[in-house]
C-alpha cells in the first residue's frame, strides 16, 4: 500500500476524531448557556418581587423553562464566549447581593412598623383604683359600699394646701404647726400629716398624707400613712372615702403595722354608712385574721363596734 493510499485513509479518520472531540464541548457550552439564561430569568422574577411597580402591585414572576437549544456544530468555546459568561455571572452576583441588601432593609422596616403598632395596640389602660365592689380576702367582698376610690396621684401629690376661704385665724394656726426636718424625708412628711390630723385640720391632713403615700409607697411608715389618711377622712365626715383607704391598706399588706386597725376602722366606716351587713363581714374578718389583736391591743375598740351592730 503506497503513501498516497495511507494518507487517503488517515485524513477522514482524523477529521472524525476532531469532530467527536468538538461535539461534546459544543454541547456542554450550549447547556451552560441555557442554565445561565434560566438563572437570569429567575433573578429578574425575584427582582420584580423585591422592587414592585409604580402602582404598588407586585409583578407576577415570569419564569419559563428554558429549552435546550440544538448544539451548534462549532469548535471549542473561544476566549470571547468564556469572558462573556464570566461577566454575566459577575452581574448576577452583584444583582443578588443588591436584592439581599434590599430584602434586609425591607425586613427591618417591617419589623420597626410592627413594633410601633404593638406599642400603640399594647398600651396599658389607665390604672384603676379600689372600688366598692372589690373583695377583701376570701370572705370580704364589696366592702366600701360605693365609696369613692383613693385620689389619683395628679391630685394627691401636692403639698398641704389651705382650705378654700380660710380665715386668718386658721391660717395662723396651720402655720404654727411645724414640719420636722430630719435625715428621713419620708418620715418627716408622715409626721407632719399626723400633726395636722392631731390638730384636727383634716382637709390639710388629707392632702399632706395623700402626698406622702404617693411619694413614698415603699416607706416603713406606709401602713401608718394609709391608715391615718383613712382616719382623717372618717373624722372629716367622709366615710366613703375613708372606707376606700382602709380597704386599700388592708389589701396591700395584711401583715402591715396598721392593717388590723384599718380593717377595724373599715367596720366603723360601714357602720357610719348604715351598712350593717358589710360592717359585720369586716368585724368577722378582723377576728379571724387577727385573733391576738382582737383580744389584745384593739380589744376595746373591737368590742365597742360589736355593740353597735347586730351580727348573725
Amino acid at each position: 500500500m503506497g503513501n498516497f493510499t495511507i494518507r487517503a485513509i488517515a485524513a477522514p479518520l482524523a477529521l472524525a476524531a476532531i469532530a467527536a472531540t468538538a461535539t461534546p464541548v459544543a454541547a456542554q457550552d450550549a447547556n451552560s448557556e441555557a442554565r445561565l439564561k434560566k438563572v437570569e430569568a429567575e433573578i429578574r422574577a425575584l427582582q420584580r418581587k423585591v422592587f414592585p411597580g409604580a402602582d404598588g402591585k407586585f409583578f407576577e414572576p415570569q419564569i419559563t423553562q428554558a429549552q435546550p437549544t440544538t448544539a451548534p456544530n462549532t469548535s471549542a468555546p473561544t476566549t470571547t464566549a468564556v469572558t462573556d459568561i464570566l461577566a454575566r455571572l459577575d452581574a448576577l452576583e452583584s444583582r443578588i447581593a443588591g436584592l439581599t441588601a434590599q430584602t434586609e432593609v425591607n425586613t427591618n422596616a417591617i419589623n420597626l412598623i410592627n413594633q410601633r403598632l404593638d406599642t400603640f395596640s399594647g398600651a396599658a389602660p389607665a390604672a384603676t383604683t379600689t372600688t366598692s365592689s372589690e373583695a377583701v380576702g376570701s370572705n370580704l367582698s364589696a366592702m366600701t359600699g360605693g365609696a369613692s376610690a383613693p385620689k389619683p396621684a395628679a391630685q394627691s401629690a401636692q403639698p398641704a394646701a389651705k382650705p378654700s376661704g380660710p380665715t386668718a385665724e386658721r391660717l395662723a394656726a396651720v402655720q404654727a404647726i411645724t414640719k420636722p426636718k430630719t435625715d428621713d424625708a419620708g418620715d418627716d412628711e408622715y409626721s407632719y400629716g399626723f400633726r395636722l390630723w392631731d390638730a384636727k385640720f383634716y382637709p390639710e391632713a388629707e392632702q399632706q398624707l395623700s402626698m406622702f403615700v404617693e411619694k413614698y409607697p415603699k416607706h416603713s411608715r406606709i401602713s401608718y400613712g394609709r391608715n391615718l389618711l383613712g382616719r382623717a377622712y372618717l373624722d372629716d365626715g367622709k366615710p366613703k372615702e375613708a372606707a376606700a383607704w382602709f380597704l386599700k391598706n388592708y389589701q396591700s399588706d395584711k401583715q402591715g403595722a396598721r392593717a388590723p386597725d384599718s380593717l377595724l376602722y373599715l367596720a366603723e366606716a360601714m357602720i357610719a354608712l348604715k351598712d350593717t351587713k358589710r360592717a359585720c363581714i369586716a368585724l368577722a374578718e378582723f377576728s379571724d385574721t387577727y385573733p391576738a389583736v382582737a383580744t389584745g391591743r384593739l380589744s376595746g375598740q373591737y368590742q365597742a363596734n360589736l355593740k353597735k351592730v347586730k351580727c348573725n
